[in-house]
């Protein structure tokens, strides 16, 4: 699918994708000092985002090539990083003001470690009213970048947009684009939804219908109180599966048979309650969509105030998956 590079949160991760066969470059986002074994061994690159995390890792690099293997594994000479520049948003990363120290450290160790790319992060590409905040941010990695390709004397990567940057500053994909939320077909900007195609669908089915009178409690506290006879089904899926407490008491909907259906009472660990009262046709079995192509995750996400992708990180590892291809 074209994908040059893979970036992960936290080094085992890495290590899950060099163990099931991945061999593209995987960089590392936020290694710790205790990972930089498995680093080299899995041949992941970590991004270095302060001086301690820095000198840490040059230290490690020095004191393994003094031996001759690790792990069975013969050490590179030269390890990749990934410089992280902080031009905003307080977060992670190295500020202009240690331009001296960083690349006095970087060129005095250049035996050692290479720079495959220089990046940095948007505070508020997402939404328009922080634009000159984000040009701010675009200017200033654009000159640090720059002052430290000339001082180390090559060219690495480098790369700042996510998947609102892409949409809504072209200018700044400069060499490289990560492309996260945009995968699952989610824009965050608003501005060219139509352009990209869901590409996730959680379901569940129906494990119990069951016949419930006006005024009867349903779930945990009694908070679901039948408005009228009705009935009502239980769907195989709760928060423990990512499917948020927040929906509970009418916020959320699933849909059963292409109609919505609100939930009734709280979502509980495993379970939830909805009312199927103005279904005809319903069953025990049934498929029950949490969000698809057309109940969208954005609109799940509206519904309890967060953003999409709380939506999609909340799925648990329990939930299975099923994976197509082209």
């Amino acid at each position: 699918h074209r994908v040059d590079y893979l970036a992960v949160a936290y080094t085992d991760e890495g290590v899950e994708l060099r163990k099931n066969g991945i061999k593209l470059p995987i960089m590392v986002m936020n290694p710790s000092i205790e990972s930089f074994g498995l680093l080299l061994e899995y041949d992941l690159e970590p991004e270095i985002y302060s001086f301690g995390l820095l000198n840490h890792f040059i230290d490690f690099i020095e004191n393994s090539n003094k031996i001759e293997n690790i792990t069975s594994k013969k050490i590179r000479t030269r390890i990749k990083i990934h410089l992280k520049l902080d031009t905003g948003m307080k977060r992670l990363g190295f500020e202009e003001n240690d331009f001296e120290n960083l690349t006095n450290i970087l060129v005095q160790n250049q035996k050692n470690i290479i720079i495959a790319s220089i990046m940095s992060h948007l505070a508020g590409a997402d939404e328009a009213e922080h634009n000159g905040f984000s040009e701010n941010q675009i200017t200033i990695f654009e000159r640090f970048s720059a002052e430290i390709s000339k001082k180390i004397g090559y060219n690495p990567i480098r790369h700042i947009a996510n998947s609102p940057t892409i949409v809504r500053f072209p200018k700044a994909q400069f060499d490289m684009i990560r492309l996260g939320i945009g995968l699952y077909g989610v824009e965050m900007a608003g501005i060219s939804q139509n352009q990209l195609m869901p590409i996730s669908r959680l379901k569940t089915i129906i494990s119990q219908i069951k016949n419930v009178k006006k005024g009867e409690t349903v779930g945990y506290s009694r908070k679901g109180i039948m408005p009228q006879n009705g009935k009502i089904a239980t769907i195989a899926i709760g928060y423990a599966d990512g499917f948020s407490r927040r929906f509970s008491n009418g916020v959320g909907e699933v849909c059963i048979n292409g109609t919505l259906c609100k939930v009734i009472g709280n979502v509980c660990m495993d379970m939830t309650m909805i009312d199927v009262s103005h279904l005809q046709d319903v069953q025990e079995g049934d498929e029950v969509i949490i969000f698809d192509d057309k109940l969208t995750i954005s609109m799940l996400a509206k519904k309890i105030n967060t953003i999409p992708y709380e939506i999609l990180t909340s799925v648990s590892e329990r939930v299975k998956r099923v994976f197509f291809t082209e």
